[in-house]
């Protein structure tokens, strides 16, 4: 599908070693292997993402080098999370 989907789609999964085929059809799902090689190769400390629903509204991943957040509450009345937004300091990693 392309760069940009990759970068939209893909997901964590810590049961997968390097990258696999997403089960949603669109990119796919990446471990915490492939995450740390992406971050050293570009030098990132760390990636925040969003479009996945997380119980207490963020989760961590890969040693906390990945951080997804979701800001929907109850999120289409069926999942019950939490919610969280995400304030950027020096000191965050």
């Amino acid at each position: 599908m392309g760069l940009l989907a990759d970068l939209t789609w893909s997901d964590p999964d810590p049961a997968v070693s390097g990258y696999e085929e997403s089960p949603r059809g669109a990119a796919s799902v990446f471990g915490s292997d492939a995450l740390k090689a992406f971050c050293d190769q570009l030098g990132l400390e760390l990636i925040i993402r969003a479009h996945q629903v997380v119980q207490e509204g963020y989760e961590f991943f890969g040693n906390r080098r990945l951080v997804t957040i979701f800001s929907a509450p109850n999120y289409c009345g069926q999942f019950n999370n939490a919610a969280c937004v995400m304030k950027i300091s020096e000191d965050l990693v």
